[in-house]
């Protein structure tokens, strides 16, 4: 009897929630409007398209006509529908409708701020830390962020990396046995088609000393109906494989987002969260932490909160570095510490990910060490009496891997007594400098890949 009750009612089950559409697209059939490739094919890229969905501010206005000489505008009709049609300031519209601010150059701005270009030894590929590449397998995006740091590549050709660039990049992993974590990005990797992703990550995977595979994508917030069965399946055949998503505010969080992160987080494949801080979208300790929250509910763990970059055009979009402190105040002891993201910001020049945290460490001293917790409390921790590090002799992980250790790193293991501007790179042998990068060649499309 019990279980008869239990058991759901004869008859179809109810419609999965969707966010709603603008009237442009609302009597489009679900079969097309649920076909990312559809709305790859109908992406809003100039005035008129957007005068269709949107009342344009003249600043946005304008902004279309000019800024897209330096980054172009794409924006599918799902994340248009999301867009507040008269509020310019919505935090959504305002990350990819252009304005006329972009063509204003600050006085710190820098065409490649993370130095990614002077640590590229083959094309496309960035080997700037000592065990992890970068791989930028493409230009495009399903839309394009009005803060993009690559704003210098992203767009600019309108292809992806062909068969043959990728077997340099794998070439050049396969020669490099220190690399153990491969991170494939772009523009966006998703936006390919899923034997052309297949190809790279089915190489990459039979190398021995590579140990993760990562995708950096924004496609599950722009563009969730990519999330297919069929590219999932295909995904959980190369695990270890994390996929890091680029979420900027909580409104980004729809049932269809939703269910995209369900279908890959029950195919075993674990999601990050990075993010953005944003002036005028997210730059709120309460919108930041909403948002995190959310995350977690969606199965999503907050990795990284980035300072945004000194790339040309975006002066407008940056914070002080205070702001993000204050939002980390606000987290940390204030909600779970699996809502609390790394702070950083990627120093200019290549300097890498700095992390930048509050001061909780008063003072410290033998015997003690004086901190400090979220609610301004100062405590003392007793630290152990006679205590010396000690290892194993022969130790094999404290030998190392062939690869010395740079920076404070090797300071610590006595390499060295001073820092300086000379020293090598993290991914640099001794007495190398990186190559350059070069164009990417023209791709050999699959013809599952959408151009």
């Amino acid at each position: 009897m019990m279980q008869q009750e239990l058991e759901e009612p004869p008859g179809d089950k109810p419609p999965e929630p969707c966010s709603p559409r603008s009237a442009d697209w609302e009597a489009i059939p679900d079969e097309l409007w649920n076909d990312w490739r559809w709305q790859m094919r109908h992406r809003l890229t100039g005035v008129a398209d957007l005068k269709r969905v949107l009342t344009l501010t003249p600043e946005e206005e304008e902004g279309v006509a000019r800024a897209l000489q330096h980054l172009r505008m794409a924006i599918t009709p799902y994340f248009a529908s999301l867009l507040n049609p008269s509020d310019p300031s919505c935090p959504l519209r305002r990350q990819v409708v252009p304005t006329v601010q972009e063509l204003q150059v600050g006085q710190a701005d820098m065409v490649d701020p993370l130095s990614e270009d002077q640590h590229s030894p083959v094309p496309g590929l960035v080997h700037r830390y000592p065990d992890r590449v970068l791989v930028l397998v493409t230009d495009q995006c399903a839309s394009y962020c009005r803060h993009c740091t690559r704003r210098r590549l992203v767009g600019a050709r309108q292809q992806v990396m062909s068969v043959e660039a990728m077997d340099r990049v794998v070439d050049y992993v396969r020669r490099t046995p220190a690399v153990r974590d491969v991170l494939i990005s772009g523009g966006d990797p998703l936006i390919m088609g899923d034997r052309h992703i297949e190809y790279l990550l089915a190489r990459l995977r039979a190398i021995r000393h590579v140990e993760i595979l990562r995708l950096g994508t924004r496609v599950p917030v722009f563009l969730p109906q990519r999330i297919t069965p069929e590219l999932v399946a295909m995904l959980r055949r190369y695990q270890p494989l994390y996929v890091n998503i680029h979420f900027n505010h909580p409104a980004e969080i729809t049932p269809e987002v939703e269910r995209a992160c369900a279908r890959l987080v029950d195919a075993g494949i674990p999601l990050g969260s990075q993010t953005v801080l944003l002036r005028g979208i997210n730059d709120c300790p309460h919108i930041m932490k909403r948002l995190m929250q959310r995350l977690l509910t969606i199965r999503v763990r907050p990795y990284y909160l980035y300072q945004c970059d000194l790339s040309q055009g975006i002066e407008h979009f940056r914070t002080s570095v205070a702001k993000g402190i204050e939002i980390i105040e606000h987290l940390r002891g204030h909600t779970t510490g699996l809502a609390v993201p790394q702070f950083c910001i990627d120093a200019p020049g290549g300097g890498g990910k700095v992390p930048i945290l509050p001061q909780y460490l008063i003072s410290m001293s033998d015997e003690k060490a004086i901190v400090r917790n979220f609610e301004g409390r100062i405590c003392a921790y007793r630290q152990p009496g006679g205590y010396r590090s000690e290892c194993p002799e022969g130790c094999k992980l404290c030998q190392g891997n062939g690869h010395p250790q740079v920076g404070v790193a090797g300071l610590l293991e006595g390499n060295g007594a001073v820092l300086g501007n000379d020293i090598p790179s993290a991914a640099e042998p001794q007495g190398s400098r990186a190559v350059p990068v070069e164009a990417l060649p023209n791709p050999a499309v699959l013809h599952e890949t959408v151009t």
